[in-house]
């Protein structure tokens, strides 16, 4: 007698809502573990080819932390779409200015599947606001509390 695998059908996902601090929190694990709540696969009815992901909103997103000498020392490359229109800047200068939240949503970005509908479609499930306050209590979301599942996850305040 075979076992027969299990896929979940789009009738039968229920997308939950998560909201994370991400204040002196590391950027790679952060990413890393939002990402796979991004994709589903924290659920036992993981199915690769369905979006049954959560929805995840993160606040504070100006305040994390990168280990290291990263701030400084990474490099953000994008190109106008002209010759010679290559274009780079670092986390440190992103974190400093208007929009910091890009920094978390290029790292959670580069760890979901490469192109295509579904690395689109949850994507869009992704929430970054530079403060503390976001306009989703209506979905009353859980809190998460991703620094305190590993002391690697929190930065020590620096003097």
């Amino acid at each position: 007698m075979t076992k027969q695998t299990y896929f979940a059908k789009g009738s039968e996902v229920k997308n939950n809502w998560y909201v994370v601090d991400a204040e002196d929190v590391v950027l790679g694990r952060l990413a890393s573990q939002v990402a796979i709540i991004l994709r589903g696969k924290h659920k036992p009815s993981y199915t690769p080819n369905l979006h049954g992901g959560d929805n995840v909103v993160i606040i504070n997103a100006g305040k994390v932390k990168l280990t290291g000498r990263k701030a400084e020392r990474k490099v953000y490359y994008r190109h106008t779409g002209f010759a010679g229109g290559i274009k780079q800047t670092t986390p440190e200068k992103i974190l400093a200015g208007k929009a910091p939240g890009r920094v978390i949503r290029l790292a959670i970005l580069r760890m979901l599947p490469k192109e295509g509908v579904m690395r689109r479609k949850q994507y869009k499930s992704l929430y970054v606001y530079p403060g503390s306050e976001h306009p989703h209590e209506a979905q009353q979301p859980q809190v998460l509390n991703l620094a305190a599942k590993n002391t690697k996850n929190k930065r020590p305040q620096q003097a």
